[in-house]
């Protein structure tokens, strides 16, 4: 999926973490594009999301996904699928194999990957403008790799955690623009998420903006914190100052 703040960067940086430990199941709370999973391919996995629409796109991979409805870059095209997509969610089938297409289609061709709803739940980003686009229609090879990964749609606290889970979790930048699903994610969800993690026995990884009050968040629950050079720039105001993001390790030696 394309994702804005998405991790594919992150990786190399969480692969030497993770490979002492890849017998043991994976666990992303709050997956968005999934792109550290994907990265990592533990055997096992549990991975959440409070996004429905990423959620049952990821369970219909699992399935082996084939996309037979017209996609292409125009914005006729995509604003009708738009208004498709809306309707599904409004009739209450935005788990069903079509919403899960239409979901792929708007992801690569809406502006710039967001995935943003409005008060309503209903999809609200812009045609992307993309010069040209390559859109997949047959997800059957991600059928074996999924095999053992399960997905769930619920709040992280409510996820049952094993004590030997390897958890890394990236919330919502502690930014204003927090709306990728219907409910926003708030400074009292960032404390909620690394309290909440800093119980758990087996290995943790956060991940976040380094802002002050992060920083100062994992440190007061005994995170081990890192800072590290993102490859992106701080907004598209004109500031070109490379963004500082911090990992925050628990039980990871």
């Amino acid at each position: 999926m394309k994702w804005a703040g998405g991790k594919r960067w992150l990786v190399p940086h969480l692969a030497p973490l993770w490979d002492s430990h890849r017998t043991r199941r994976l666990v992303e709370p709050l997956c968005g594009g999934l792109a550290v999973s994907l990265g990592l391919a533990p055997d096992r996995a549990l991975i959440n999301d409070l996004n429905p629409h990423t959620i049952n796109f990821y369970s219909w991979l699992k399935r082996g996904l084939g996309i037979r409805l017209a996609m292409h870059n125009d914005q006729a095209c995509f604003y009708q699928q738009r208004s498709r997509f809306n309707q599904l969610i409004r009739e209450n089938r935005a788990d069903t194999q079509e919403a899960a297409a239409i979901f792929y289609y708007l992801n690569r061709t809406c502006y710039n990957g967001l995935c943003r709803f409005n008060s309503r739940g209903e999809f609200n980003v812009p045609f992307g403008r993309y010069k040209k686009l390559i859109y997949k229609t047959d997800f059957t090879e991600y059928v074996p790799a999924l095999a053992q990964w399960d997905f769930t749609c619920v709040d992280f606290e409510k996820l049952a955690l094993r004590h030997d889970d390897f958890v890394y979790a990236d919330p919502p930048y502690d930014v204003q623009f927090t709306a990728y699903s219907k409910e926003n994610f708030q400074w009292d969800d960032q404390i909620r998420l690394a309290r909440w993690l800093a119980r758990h026995p087996g290995p943790v990884i956060l991940s976040n903006q380094a802002t002050d009050r992060i920083r100062h968040l994992y440190k007061d629950l005994g995170y081990a914190v890192r800072t590290l050079t993102a490859p992106r720039m701080i907004n598209s105001t004109g500031d070109r100052t490379p963004a500082k993001e911090v990992l925050a390790l628990r039980n990871c030696s």
